[in-house]
Formats: structure tokens, sequence, C-alpha cells
């Protein structure tokens, strides 16, 4: 059954800071009826809400329990039918590493009326939050935006991205849910030919309570991160233009770690910008 006045906001809530929200975000979040909420969202956002809306919360948080997939989307088709205006709250942007695409595509299948507002994504955010640009006219001409997490095609077999081939682009390398895999990821980097100088920062938390980063080298990422703390959510930033960081970020929260071996700053002689 097609609906004809209920529709699905996939509406992404940004990397942390709810400042960050966009207009057309809080005015998707102050119409909804329902609300489905990823658990990286920001519990600040939902101030937007109404009262009388509906919040569920639905997890979604790597190698953490989570609401099925294929719920999610029954109950977005539902709410949808039953004329409910629903808003499905992402961190960061419901296009990048969100499965907004899997769900716009439910959506659009079981005619639902459905609208993307993007977010800012921690893959721009976190970098930005230290003093790091993504491009740089020394340094990068461009970023590659790629996934650290690996799984399974339908035959089995791991499906993971060709670090190999990202070794030699000379662009910045962003990586999302790299934590868990830092070690195989380095060795891989570092076996397509990447320098193990070449500098790294880790970001956990970005514009969000609990912000911190680590700056470091390819060649001492997995020690230097297993040493520093940090865990998930985090961004990986591989590239010269790392040089960038700021040793404080402009958020204050929590200072630079830096590392535990022989201060990457000085002795590898970065610059600043």
């Amino acid at each position: 059954m097609e609906s004809t006045t209920g529709k699905v906001w996939l509406v992404g809530a940004g990397p942390g800071d709810p400042e960050l929200l966009t207009l057309k975000a809080v005015r998707a979040i102050a119409g909804a009826d329902v609300l489905l909420v990823d658990d990286l969202v920001n519990p600040a956002i939902l101030d937007h809400a109404r009262a009388a809306a509906r919040v569920v919360h639905v997890g979604k948080r790597g190698g953490c329990k989570s609401t099925p997939q294929e719920f999610i989307e029954r109950l977005m088709v539902a709410e949808a039918n039953a004329g409910k205006h629903v808003v499905r709250l992402k961190g960061g942007d419901p296009f990048v590493f969100g499965r907004g695409g899997e769900e716009r595509a439910t959506l659009v299948a079981a005619g639902v009326q459905v609208e993307v507002v993007n977010g800012i994504s921690s893959g721009l955010a976190a970098p930005s939050a230290i003093g790091v640009p993504l491009t740089h006219r020394d340094w990068s001409s461009g970023a590659i935006f790629v996934t650290g997490h690996e799984r399974q095609d339908e035959a089995g077999a791991a499906r993971t991205p060709d670090w190999a081939l990202l070794a030699q682009t000379g662009l910045t390398l962003v990586i999302y849910m790299g934590v868990a895999r830092c070690r195989q990821i380095q060795a891989a980097l570092l076996a397509g030919g990447k320098a193990a100088s070449t500098p790294v920062a880790v970001i956990q938390s970005a514009t969000g309570d609990g912000q911190a980063h680590l700056l470091t080298t390819l060649g001492e990422l997995a020690a230097d991160l297993a040493l520093s703390g940090l865990g998930s959510p985090s961004i990986i930033v591989v590239g010269d233009v790392v040089r960038c960081a700021d040793v404080q970020s402009q958020y204050g929260l929590q200072p630079s770690l830096e590392r535990r071996s022989s201060g990457c700053r000085s002795s590898e002689g970065w610059s600043l910008c």
C-alpha cells in the first residue's frame, strides 16, 4: 500500500557537536512523529523533538548489539504507511557509511516518500577539529573515504579495501571504523609501499565530549594506538596533511596524546601549515 501522507526523512545528525546540525535537520526533527535514533547521535539533538514524539533507539554502534536492519526498515515503512512523519536519525551523514542507500531503496520500493537530509560526516569533521585539512596544495590533491571494516560476501569470502592500491595514490586516506583492524591496515599499507614515516592522526569522538587525538606515523600506528587508550568511534587520517595538526584541538576538551616513543612531531621534522 502506497503512503499518501506519511514520509520518511533520512537525517544526518553530524559528528557530535549539536551546533553542527543543519537547519533542515532541525526542522525535520521538530516535525517528526517518530524518530529512529542511532547510538552515536548526541542526545542533546533530541531536544529539538516534540514532547509527544515517539523515540526508538536502535543502536547501530560497531561491534555492539543493535536492532536488526530489516526490522528498522519494516518499522519505517509501517509508520509512514500509517501517515506518520518518520525521522531516521543517523550519526554523521546517512549516505556515508550509514546504510542510507539501502534504506532509501527499501522505502522507494515500498512506495514511501523519502527525503535525505545530509549531515556533516565525521570524516570531514574529525580532521578539521584538530586543524587537519583533507586537501593541501603542497601535500594532497584529494582524499579517499574508506571503511576499515571487513565483511564477508555471500560466498563467505572476506571483502576489504585494496590497501595496496590505496597506498600508491598519494591522496589523503580517511578511514572509518578502522580501530579494531588497525594493525592489519597498517601492515597492508606498508606492504603496499606507503612510507613508514607517513604522518597519521587518530581522532576519537570528534567535536563531542571526550574528544581526543593521537599524532603518530604509519610505522608506529598500531603500537601507539594501543598505548593511547583511544578506541571507537574514531577516524584515522593517513597522509602528509596531518603535518598541519594542532597539538590541542579547537574544542579544547582534551589535549593531544603525544607519541609514547620519540615524540612524533619533533623527531619526524613536521612543520605546521
